[in-house]
């Protein structure tokens, strides 16, 4: 069982350098729990963001294949996006998976959140688990969106993990989360 042992710091104060739709950048000055003070203590501040294990009424997986600029890769990962403002992590990946997708899911449940970067960053991602998925449309992008969707059996799924070819670390968690709470892994 995971006890905490060390209290959280204090921030004493914060000052924005850099603000953003898409990222924040501030910084803290923070007193540690012995009274030691951190005086230029770096936060990036980012929207959370949800991803689901989607898995179709016929049992395959749902991944989508986008371009990521900052890796430089075409990377294979789980349906989602952001969190909007005034919206639930549930709310925003039922948005995301009928306009990525085009499919609607009989039920979604939460699987696990993470933390990207929890030195560096603040915000999490909201792993779900979605079942029972039908297609009623066709997807809904946003207009600097590009992705294609594609279809996976849960084997392919386990291997494409085993040969490390899923690169995002958050959707890689979300899998075996997703995989273990189908009892398949």
């Amino acid at each position: 069982m995971f006890i905490e042992k060390i209290k959280k710091w204090k921030t004493l104060s914060s000052t924005y350098i850099h603000k953003s739709k898409w990222a924040t950048l501030r910084r803290d000055v923070c007193e540690m729990s012995d009274g030691r003070i951190v005086d230029d203590y770096y936060v990036l501040e980012y929207p959370d963001f949800a991803g689901a294990v989607a898995i179709t009424a016929n049992n395959k997986v749902l991944m989508v294949q986008q371009y990521r600029q900052a890796a430089g890769i075409v990377g294979l990962e789980l349906p989602g996006g952001v969190v909007d403002e005034g919206e639930s992590p549930r709310e925003a990946i039922q948005r995301e998976l009928l306009e990525e997708t085009g499919y609607l899911f009989e039920n979604i449940e939460p699987i696990c959140i993470l933390c990207p970067n929890p030195s560096t960053a603040n915000n999490r991602f909201h792993g779900f688990l979605a079942t029972g998925g039908k297609k009623i449309r066709d997807a809904a992008l946003e207009e600097l969106e590009e992705l294609v969707v594609e279809e996976y059996t849960i084997d392919e799924i386990k291997q494409l993990l085993l040969d490390n070819k899923i690169a995002q670390a958050l959707h890689t968690g979300a899998l075996f989360y997703g995989l273990m709470k189908l009892g398949v892994l």
